[in-house]
């Protein structure tokens, strides 16, 4: 009972997520064509002159009172004024939306060191991107067609001082982002162990088409597109692939992580509250890509004892016959658990891709050594 229960949960939040981030996805796109037709519709009230004589020689045929095209002309300011602000009255709702958006809402002290990263990156490029917009406009406005009062000013081409400026600010910029580029790559190496008062859990996570097999050797249970550990406990993901080329992914708790057939990666996460967080392949990797999503739950460690009692309660046992129709492509799977796994499957399933035999003799050793551990 308790199995279909946190399926059920885990679906519903599922199901809510996609309609938000559907919704905001929307709503971004919205934004950014609203603020492109701001953008267009200033630039032709810049040059509504230029543009009235052009318009005005090649609609004199069709169009007899030439004042109403006038007029639409010089009124483009104000659409473009209203459109301007309704696209960054949306991108703002689309930042701040019930705070959804994953990467923005760490649990995790990866995730929020990644969080702190962007927001510096963000900030420090503010620095030549409002200038540069806000000039843009400036000068488009100032040296218009219909401005005569405007100063023509060619000795300023080739000033020192201001390719000072303009090429100064960007160089230190780029090197304090190459500084802190440098020192975060390091820091957040994901092949780097973290550091807790507190026993690290080890997870084997095996990439299928198209759902996440989850291995738990020293608990000898496995699972399927459901994952549970402590919270402020240091998890260590063991990462392959018996598929094409995915990507492992946990937004709220640290960044991606390539999971390759014949080869292992490794990902150190840690989640600082308890909570349920979305997890999902970051990688496209044929037709049900969207839907090779899992629940990653940080519950207490007492809670986390009583789910894997519970799971070892299971029926079902991952054994070779098992796993070859697991390993089948397949779509939008349920969370299923296993009572018990075959203590070298994570292993073979890297040395399948590295024999001279290829998959299919991997297939056999496993499938050997899966009779070996029953005699």
């Amino acid at each position: 009972m308790g199995k279909y229960m946190i399926f059920a949960h885990a679906g519903h939040e599922h199901t809510a997520d996609s309609g938000n981030s559907e919704l905001l996805m929307w709503a971004l796109g919205i934004g950014l064509l609203l603020i492109l037709g701001a953008l267009i519709l200033f630039v032709l009230y810049a040059h509504r002159k230029a543009i009235k004589t052009k318009l005005t020689k090649i609609v004199r045929s069709l169009i007899t009172n030439q004042n109403k095209l006038i007029y639409l002309v010089y009124k483009l300011v104000l659409p473009a004024v209203i459109l301007a602000g309704l696209g960054l009255l949306l991108l703002t709702v689309l930042l701040v939306y019930d705070g959804n958006i994953a990467v923005l809402n760490p649990k995790g002290s990866i995730a929020q060191e990644q969080f702190n990263l962007i927001v510096f990156t963000v900030l420090l490029s503010l620095i030549i991107v409002i200038p540069v917009f806000t000039l843009t406009f400036y000068i488009a406005w100032k040296y218009r067609a219909g401005n005569k009062k405007a100063k023509y000013s060619p000795e300023r081409d080739g000033s020192r001082i201001l390719e000072t400026i303009w090429w100064l600010i960007p160089l230190v910029l780029i090197l304090i982002l190459s500084v802190t580029i440098w020192k975060s790559s390091h820091q957040l190496d994901p092949f780097k162990s973290l550091t807790s008062n507190r026993e690290p859990i080890t997870i084997q996570v095996v990439a299928l088409e198209w759902k996440w097999l989850f291995l738990y050797p020293k608990q000898d249970i496995a699972t399927v597109n459901y994952i549970q550990f402590p919270e402020d406990t240091p998890v260590n993901f063991e990462i392959t692939a018996d598929a094409p080329m995915n990507s492992f992914w946990i937004p709220q708790l640290g960044g991606q992580i390539y999971a390759m057939a014949g080869m292992q990666t490794k990902l150190h996460l840690m989640a600082n509250e308890t909570g349920d967080y979305n997890g999902s392949s970051a990688n496209l990797s044929g037709e049900g890509f969207s839907g090779m999503k899992f629940v990653a739950r940080a519950s207490t460690p007492a809670d986390f004892d009583r789910w894997v009692q519970a799971v070892k309660r299971s029926p079902e046992v991952l054994d070779m016959d098992t796993y070859k129709t697991l390993a089948k492509p397949s779509k939008d799977n349920p969370i299923t658990y296993y009572s018990s796994s075959n203590n070298d499957l994570y292993n073979t399933v890297i040395g399948t891709y590295m024999t001279p035999g290829g998959h299919d003799q991997g297939t056999s050793n496993l499938q050997q050594g899966s009779r070996h551990n029953h005699d």
